[in-house]
Formats: structure tokens, sequence, C-alpha cells
């Protein structure tokens, strides 16, 4: 399978990922020619080149290079359309692997040659880079190192909504990631150079030959198991790498370093937590997820212990080390395995808790679980360091030994938070049956402030209030045992409790009674989850009249935490007005916490795609609204984008830096305010968008084009997540979840959710004369600029020509008119977006990101025509052989586009 053709310019870095490409591109011809067979191999290549028709800019579908094209795609045999469909995602996923190796090829480049006194155009981002620019604009150093010492960002890990990435396949990309890395010596003899390429070569010959796709739907067991290989394989590497650098930045530009305990990044987690719509998700799948991750807490800690021990054979120590160590001649090695016998009783403790989970048990736990494992672990590092440095070797304290007290600080014996997440009205149901037993009436018909006084009642009464013999449906138990559930797990393995669909006061104090019933002896705090453009609008009132609420303030003890959701209010109004009403909703609720004195946190739930909120990180981060970010983040990690950002140490080094200096300067040097007149005009454009918005996807005809025209229809038969597609029954698109909504669209290459409407708003304003000043909010304002950014980023992956071929194949007659007028409203988005910029084409700026796309064209328009006639086909004859080639392309086209929904 050869490499990409396309021209690049000849600047070096440019030639070294072409040359990287190219390599594995070969290299999986290889492995295809030999392992799959000729036929398999000249048909990728068929396609392969007679795809370049697609990418001519006036071809038609009548050209017979087009025709005979489509034509290969109809008569590919049943037998081998899902190797066909494997090849050209396997290589998208190498491609991917490839820039990723780039990426930090390219930053290492750029520093070297900085360092050099070289001018770069690369803008590097680094700590130091970051600290340096606030300090030169007038920001105290003792400030810097002060926000920077107490900054939290969370990254909260979710599951991917089309597949969970096997650990077998990421240890292996991470390997290739290696080898490419390796060849970049510039001293390797011929033989070293044939070694790697033998290296390449077998680990692309057995990604190939191991089965990627689930042939169950994935547990949320699975899901967990998926992102702990993440956070062992990656994150565990990168966190101590990374607080080097920050430390290092710290003590170049402020004159001190990063304290030991310290914690400017942290990791919680959603996987066997998430019950939102979620059936599969019960209390005890919550109890076996948080004791994987501690087991996976003990295994790394007892390993770092041990290859410690190992290390520390020094006989010199100070009087209190021995006075712990006794009279062993090796006094650190003694005190580690004594910490190294705890940690080895501790994962037996927890494999025997695992067992009891998953053979069915009914017996109680055996094990108080109270108190945290690493307490004597800390202790034993901590007196280990101060004996090293009090004799003469600091040295040795700041190798090995420092990055395991930095991991333990971060990753503890819980290794992530376990969130909680549960739709509100699942609560109110709670309420209602209990009310009801109690012939207090029916709680579901009390209106809001008859709510809040029962609630403020029992929240303050000593007396239980749920009745142990209480009759319950199922649903309403399920909730009961959840809580009951969270009450003897330990506390340090759980975060936060997310209300989704809160819409009053009384959703969260519901939580908070529950939680008391349940006897949880200190409670999770409870977010609330704020989603559809009309809950944004409200979520200041809401909040509001919480705070007014005596017994609320006490509980929250001066720290605020609510989420705000881009999925379902992009859904719900289309992408901009979602995004203006998300920066006003963030503007509202900063004012009010800031004239109560109270700490707000806002925990963004982002997904991967433009759609949901995804993005270039810097420049998300640092054009939401000033005061929004006051030294804490959280942000939810989906999927797909867990293994882009995180998926090797040297890239999650990046991205962890990326996001704490952008949350950095967004505390010490927020942006402007925009002004009225930026106000004035966004909230017109906010408006049309949301109307031409809903006018479309309110139409009569849209939800059956919408269930025609992409697989949308399919998702509830394919095995690619543990959750349901749907909320709720029915037809419509209310009860259609975000995700899914999202992902059919990114597959088809329409992308609608990422602009739908927002060309009507801008052809509106560029009619009414409003082009410069347009042109002056992409200048000069960071909110627009980055909406825009992200908008061209989805248009520069969206392809008419492609959504057209699944009408062909898959539109009835009667339904083509909705899809050509979709097309033609895209092709109105990109003709107004680049009059807004002032550009001739799409990523003008950024040709770098605009080759990548290109290349990858060449890969990713073959899988979606297979998918458009494995979706034809599969429509016309259920068949399990063709299930597992769509679900191949479902993971081939979030490969190439770098996210599904």
């Amino acid at each position: 399978m050869a490499g990409s053709n396309s021209t690049n310019p000849p600047a070096e870095l440019d030639e070294a990922l072409r040359v990287d490409v190219r390599v594995l591109g070969d290299l999986l011809g290889e492995v295809l020619r030999q392992q799959a067979g000729p036929e398999v191999y000249e048909t990728v290549e068929r396609i392969r080149k007679q795809g370049k028709a697609l990418r001519e800019p006036h071809a038609s579908d009548r050209d017979p290079a087009l025709a005979e094209l489509y034509a290969i795609v109809e008569a590919l045999p049943p037998e081998i359309v899902g190797e066909v469909v494997r090849a050209f995602s396997l290589f998208l996923t190498l491609a991917n692997t490839a820039e990723q190796r780039h990426k930090v090829r390219e930053r290492r480049t750029a520093q070297m040659r900085a360092a050099r006194g070289e001018v770069v155009a690369l803008r590097v981002d680094s700590c130091s880079d970051a600290m340096e620019r606030m300090i030169a604009a007038g920001i105290d150093p003792a400030r810097v190192h002060e926000v920077a010492s107490t900054q939290d960002v969370e990254f909260v890990l979710t599951a991917h909504p089309t597949q969970v990435v096997r650990r077998t396949l990421l240890q292996r990309y991470n390997r290739i990631a290696d080898s490419l890395r390796d060849g970049d010596r510039k001293d390797l003899t011929p033989d070293e150079q044939d070694a790697i390429r033998s290296q390449l070569r077998r680990e692309i010959s057995t990604v190939w030959h191991t089965d990627e796709l689930h042939r169950s739907r994935p547990t949320p067991t699975d899901e967990v198991r998926g992102g702990l290989a993440v956070l062992e394989q990656s994150l565990w590497h990168a966190v101590p790498r990374f607080l080097r650098r920050f430390d290092a930045a710290l003590r170049a530009q402020t004159g001190r370093g990063l304290a030991i305990d310290a914690r400017p990044v942290r990791f919680g987690s959603w996987m066997g937590g998430d019950r939102d719509g979620n059936p599969n998700v019960t209390a005890e799948v919550t109890r076996e997820a948080v004791f994987l991750c501690r087991w996976t807490a003990a295994k790394l800690l007892h390993d770092e212990v041990d290859a410690l021990c190992q290390e520390l054979s020094m006989n010199r120590a100070s009087d209190a080390l021995r006075e712990r160590a006794g009279t062993d001649r090796e006094p650190y090695r003694a005190l580690l395995r004594g910490e190294r016998s705890v940690l080895a009783e501790e994962l037996r403790r927890i494999e025997d808790e695992l067992e009891r989970l998953q053979s069915g048990s009914d017996a109680p736990p055996q094990y108080d679980w109270s108190v945290p494992s690493t307490h004597s672990l800390i202790d034993a590092l901590m007196l280990t360091r101060s004996s090293l440095e009090e004799t003469g070797q600091k040295v040795v304290a700041e190798g090995r030994l420092l990055d395991l007290i930095r991991r333990v600080h971060c990753f503890g014996s819980h290794m992530v938070r376990l969130d909680i997440r549960q739709e509100a009205d699942r609560h109110t149901e709670v309420l209602d049956e209990l009310t009801r037993h109690l012939e207090l009436g029916a709680y579901s018909d009390w209106d809001e402030a008859e709510r809040q006084k029962f609630l403020i009642a029992e929240l303050g009464s000593k007396r239980p209030l749920i009745p142990g013999d209480m009759p319950a449906s199922n649903q309403v138990q399920e909730v009961l045992d959840t809580f009951r559930m969270l009450a003897t797990l330990p506390r340090d393995s759980l975060g936060a409790y997310v209300i989704s669909m809160a819409r009053q006061p009384s959703d969260v104090l519901a939580v908070e009674l529950l939680q008391k019933e349940a006897g949880i002896a200190k409670p999770l705090r409870v977010v609330p989850l704020f989603e559809t453009i009309s809950d944004l609008q409200a979520s200041r009132e809401v909040m509001a009249n919480l705070l007014e609420l005596p017994w609320y303030r006490a509980r929250i003890g001066g720290k605020l935490e609510v989420m705000i959701g881009y999925s379902d209010s992009s859904k719900d109004g289309g992408r901009l007005a979602a995004a203006w009403e998300l920066y006003q909703a963030q503007e509202r609720l900063v004012e009010l916490c800031g004239a109560k004195a109270i700490h707000l946190t806002l925990f963004h739930g982002r997904g991967g795609s433009i759609g949901r909120g995804g993005g270039p990180t810097h420049i998300a981060i640092r054009s939401q609204p000033a005061g929004s970010i006051d030294g804490t983040l959280r942000v939810t990690e989906q999927g797909e984008m867990i293994q882009w950002k995180f998926g090797t140490p040297d890239i999650a080094v990046r991205s962890l830096e990326l996001y704490s200096t952008a949350t950095l300067e967004a505390t010490l040097t927020p942006p402007a305010a925009p002004s009225p007149a930026y106000r004035t005009r966004m909230d017109a454009l906010a408006a049309t968008a949301m109307t031409a918005y809903r006018e479309v996807t309110r139409a009569s005809r849209f939800v059956p084009y919408f269930r025609a025209a992409t697989p949308g229809i399919e998702l509830g038969s394919l095995q690619i997540g543990s959750r349901p597609a749907r909320r709720k029954s029915g037809d419509g698109l209310s009860g259609l979840r975000a995700i899914p909504w999202i992902f059919a669209w990114t597959q088809t290459r329409l992308l609608l959710p990422a602009w739908l409407g927002i060309e009507s708003a801008v052809q509106q304003a560029i009619d009414d004369g409003g082009l410069a000043e347009l042109r002056d909010m992409a200048a000069n304002w960071p909110f627009f600029q980055s909406t825009l950014s992200l908008l061209e980023l989805a248009l520069a992956k969206a392809d008419e020509r492609i959504a057209a071929r699944y009408d062909a194949l898959l539109t009835p007659t009667e339904l083509a008119e909705v899809g050509q007028g979709l097309r033609a409203r895209l092709q109105q988005m990109r003709s107004v977006l680049l009059e807004v910029l002032d550009q001739d084409e799409l990523l003008e700026a950024d040709p770098t990101l605009q080759r990548s796309l290109l290349l990858r064209r060449a890969y990713l328009d073959p899988i979606n025509l297979v998918q458009a006639e494995l979706l034809r086909r599969q429509r016309s004859a259920d068949d399990a052989q063709l299930q597992d080639a769509l679900l191949a392309t479902v993971n081939g086209i979030a490969a190439g586009l770098k996210n599904t929904g």
C-alpha cells in the first residue's frame, strides 16, 4: 500500500513526516500482499488510485473515472470487503501514529533551534514561554508562582462512543511510535536501519492479525479497562515528566520551584459511573469500576516501589530512617520492602473483592476500605527523601524517588476519582414513590416551593426518612442501591455526583437528601449539569435561588461547581447559538459567584467533535470569558480524543502542558469582555442561526431523511458502546442522544451539527453590511476567533460529494430534495466563511494541517464509499458478515477524521 503522492514543500520537518508515512504505507502494503493475499492488495490499490477522481474539484458523477470507482466498490465481494476496509483504516491509524510522533519531533526541533538563538516559526507554548509572557505583561513573578502552584486542572475521561481501544493494540501503536523515534537518529548503521524496519513490519503484521472489533456490545467494565490502559501505558509515565518540566519553568521564571505535594493536574472518570440513560451501569458495575481502578494504582505503585527498592542500595541514612528500618545494612531497601509488602497485601485484598463481585456473590465486602493505603507509603517516601538529602545524596532523591512521590500525590491509591452521573428525573421518581408510600402525596405533582420546603426540612432532620421495607420499582431500587453502595466505597475513589438535565434547585437538594439517607459519611459534591439552550439561560437563576438557602450555603463551604454541556445545547439550537449561550451562561455564573465571594469551578462537558465543543485545546481555553477559569478547570475527555491527546507519553506530556499553560494564562491574563457592539452582533447571529437550524431540523421530512441518509438507524444494532443510542423511545430527534446524532452526520461527512444555521446568520449579517465588523470580531475577539477556527476545521473535513453518494444509494426519491438543500447550505457556509476570513481556501493559514487532511482523503474517501454501499446491502439483507465490515468502516472514518461523535 503506497504512501500518498501529494506534494509538500521541501521543509526538513515536512519531509520527515512524509518519509514516516511512506515507510508505514509501504510496510502495510507488504503485509497485505503476503498475508491478506493478492486479491485484497490489488483491490485496495485499485480503489486508492481510482479514488484520485474524487479529489478532482470539477469532476461530476458522470466522469468515467468516478463511475469506475463506484463500480469497483459496488462489486466488492462480501468475503473480502471487511479486509479492504481494514486496510484503509489501518493506514489512517498508522498515519495518526506518525503524526503524533511528528508533533513531538517538531517541538523538539523548535526548542533546540530556539536554544541556539534561531528564530523559529513554530510557537512552542511551553510552560516557560507562557510564564515569561505573563511576567513580561506585568504580572508579578510571585503571583505567577502562587497561581501555578495551586492550579487544579482535572481531566475526566469518558467512554469512546464507537469502540474500546484494546490494551494490546495501544501497546503496538506505542511501539510503532518508539520505532519511528529510533529512526530519527543520525548515527544509525545500515544494520540498525534494517532492524528498525523489521520491527515496524512485525508490529504492523501483529496489528493486522489482531481483531479490533467487538463481537458483542462492550460492557461498562470493558470501557473501564480501556480507559485504564491509557492511564497505565501513557499517563503514568507522562505525569512526572510534565511535572519536572513545570517545576523547571517555575524555577527559571520565578526563582522558586513546584512544591513536592503540588498537584496541578489530576484525573477523573465517568467510565463505570455514568448511568444517565444507561441501564447497564448498575451499583455493582460502579463498585467493580472503583476496584479495577484501585487495583491498577496498587499494581503500578507496587512495581515502582520494587524498582526503587532495587535502586537504593546505599547504606548512609539519617537517624530517623534507621529508627524505622532497624539494623539492616541496606536501610532504604529495608524500609521500602515493608511498603512493598503493604501494597502486595492491598493487591490481594482488591483481587478478593473483584472476585467476589465478578462471581455475583451476595456475601458482604470483607474489608474496611475507609483508610487510603498511600498514607503509609507517602510517609516512607518522604522519610527516604529527607534522609538522602541529609546525607549528601540529594541527586539521588531528585530521581525516581521524586517521580514516585509526585505520582502518589496525583494518582493516590485510587488512580482516578469516579464521578457518578444520573438524570434528574430518576431522583424525582425515587422521591415520588417515597412520598406516596408515606401518604404525603405525589412529589412529582408538587411545585418547586413545596419540593424545596420538604427537602430542606428532611435534610435538617435526624430521623431516617426512607423505610427499610419500602416497596420500590426496579428503577427506583437501582437508584437507592447506588446511593447505599456509594456509602461503602473508599471516599478517595469518588469525585462528583453530576445531575444531567438539572433544571431547578430541588434537583440538587434531592441528591443531597438521598446521600444523607444512604449514610454517606462524606457526601459527594453535587454538580448540576445545564445542557439545553433554555437550561443554560436559566442556570444563573437556579444557582442564585440555591445560594439563597442557608443550608446550601453552609454545605458548599464557599466552593461551587457547575457543569455546562456542549452536546445537547448544540443539538437543541445549533452550534452557534449554543456556543454564545454557553459563553453568556458562564459570564452570568461568574458574576453571581463573584458577588457572593464563592469560588466557582466550571466543568466543561466537551466532546471530540466540533459539534460537541471539541477543538484545539489552547484556543478553546483562552477564548472563555474572563473569570470563568480562576485557577481551576474540569473538562471531559472523550474516547478517541483520549487516544489522540494522551495515547503516548510524549504526546500526553505536551497535552498536559498545553492545558496547564492555557489555564494559567486564562487565570492571570484573561481576555477583555466583548464590546456592546460585538454583543449586539453576536445576539443577532445566534438568533438567526438558531431559527434557521430549527426550521431545517423540525421540518416534517427532516427526520425521515436523517434516518435514510445516515447510519443513525443502524446504531442500535452495531456493537459500538455500552450505552443505548436513545434516552427514550420514539422516532423523533428529542430522544436521540447528542453523541449518536453527531456521530451519524460525521460518518457521512456532511458534519451538519457543526455548521447548520450559521450559513444563514453570516449571510444575513453580510447582506446587512456587517462584513467589516465580522472581520474585526474574527481578528480581535478570542471567542469569535475560536468559533470560526473550529468551524473552518469542520468544513475542511466535510465533503458534499461523499454525502451525495450516501443520498444516491440510500435516500428515497421523495427525500432527495432535502439532501440537495443541505449540501447547498454547506456550499454557502464555505463561501461566506471564506469571505469573513478573507481567504481563498480553507486552512490557508495552516498549510501543514491542510496537507494532512489532503493526504488522509486518499484513504478516508474510499471507506466512506464502502460504508454507503454496505448500508445499502445491509438494509436489503441483514448479514452478520456485513455488520463486521460496517463497524470497521465506522472505526476507519473515526481514525481518518480523528473524531466520531
